[in-house]
């Protein structure tokens, strides 16, 4: 079949700017274009060609200008079997317009249809129009079926995952060359290194661990907190929470260490920095993917009780799971408990580890797409 992939008009892909999205079409497509003909339509980038074939997926790039106008000129002028369009419900009903023949999906990575973004007589048009909906997690797809019940029988949910082949467990002999070097790097050697890596705003709360490591260090004072990320993906300019971070970590000076933006395709080997990893999350996560990379880098995890995180994160079994996310002394409770049972936190990364292989991979990923697709083809030849 003819797949058309929409992204978001925020970032290129492939994920040279990063992006969750854009990382689990770069994961998902080598695999999907082995059975079909694959274009990826995303927003263009003064790096990237407007058009170009890689490993036979065609790349379509348009200005942000008019960005979902534009891509509906395109579509129009091409035949489709799937129009497969994430996080931009609207743009549904405008392409059913100018490709009425082609199968419509939307694949939901946040909860976009929500009361405050989407009125409800619009929101019901868009699930009848949709043929199918994919949802991130199973806490998205029953935040759609809250609210729009009829959505329910239309509904998959298709977690994202990651390619083991570039990710090896930070117990593997081979790599530890490569964790030595990152280590050293970043100036972090016979430390034990917490890891945060995501964009730098208040829902995601790095502010409360940098708090969290106020009274850690007077227990731990070979703790170091290692925060990876920019004030939105690659844009690493100063906002006025990136300014509070920065000074909020100063009285800490070396036990808090600011790396910036790491390209997605330095992610695998930079996890390997890490002896732990911590997903701050405040807001409801759809379910963030940094928790299938901490898995598959062989790292214990925590996490808070916040949207689909607890999908994949059990607690005191492959994670600790925070439920009073906003108080620093959790986090540094829960940090304390893996830095005093090495034999646990071992225990529970390799618990992590297997998660992901059996479950997490993008070959998983692809099968429940797939799923749905062989309904859809059926629904187009008959």
């Amino acid at each position: 079949m003819k797949v058309a992939l929409v992204c978001t008009e925020n970032l290129p892909s492939p994920a040279i700017k990063g992006g969750a999205i854009q990382v689990l079409i770069d994961g998902i497509v080598p695999i999907l274009s082995e059975k079909h003909d694959i274009s990826i339509f995303s927003v263009a980038d003064h790096s990237l060609p407007n058009r170009e074939i890689v490993n036979n997926i065609e790349y379509i790039r348009v200005p942000y200008k008019n960005y979902m106008r534009e891509i509906a000129k395109l579509l129009s002028q091409s035949r489709f079997d799937i129009i497969q369009v994430y996080n931009r419900p609207k743009a549904i009903l405008h392409f059913k317009e100018v490709a009425p023949n082609s199968k419509l999906i939307l694949s939901l990575h946040n909860d976009v249809l929500r009361e405050e973004k989407v009125a409800y007589e619009l929101g019901k048009k868009v699930i009848e129009t949709c043929d199918h909906i994919f949802a991130i997690s199973q806490y998205i797809k029953q935040e759609l079926m809250n609210r729009f019940p009829e959505a329910g029988d239309k509904t998959t949910v298709v977690y994202s995952g990651v390619n083991l082949n570039d990710y090896s467990p930070i117990w593997s002999s081979h790599i530890q060359p490569i964790r030595q070097h990152y280590r050293e790097k970043y100036g972090v050697e016979n430390k034990k290194v917490i890891l945060f890596a995501g964009r730098l705003c208040k829902s995601k709360g790095p502010h409360i661990l940098i708090q969290a490591m106020r009274s850690l260090i007077k227990k731990h004072p070979d703790a170091v907190l290692v925060i990876a990320g920019g004030k939105w993906f690659s844009d690493n300019t100063i906002n006025h929470y990136v300014y509070y971070l920065y000074q909020l970590a100063k009285p800490l000076k070396e036990k808090v260490i600011f790396t910036k933006f790491i390209p997605a395709q330095e992610i695998p080997k930079f996890f390997l920095i890490a002896d732990i990893f911590v997903c701050s999350s405040q807001w409801e996560e759809p379910l963030a993917r940094v928790h299938y990379e901490a898995m598959a880098a062989g790292l214990p995890i925590i996490t808070t009780n916040r949207g689909g995180n607890t999908e994949v994160i059990t607690h005191l079994k492959n994670g600790y799971v925070i439920d009073d996310y906003n108080v620093p002394k959790q986090f540094a409770d829960a940090i304390d408990y893996y830095l005093c049972n090495p034999n646990v936190a071992l225990q529970f990364a390799k618990n992590g580890r297997l998660l992901v292989e059996e479950n997490f991979q993008y070959k998983h990923t692809v099968k429940r797409l797939e799923t749905a697709y062989e309904a859809i083809k059926e629904g187009i030849t008959n």
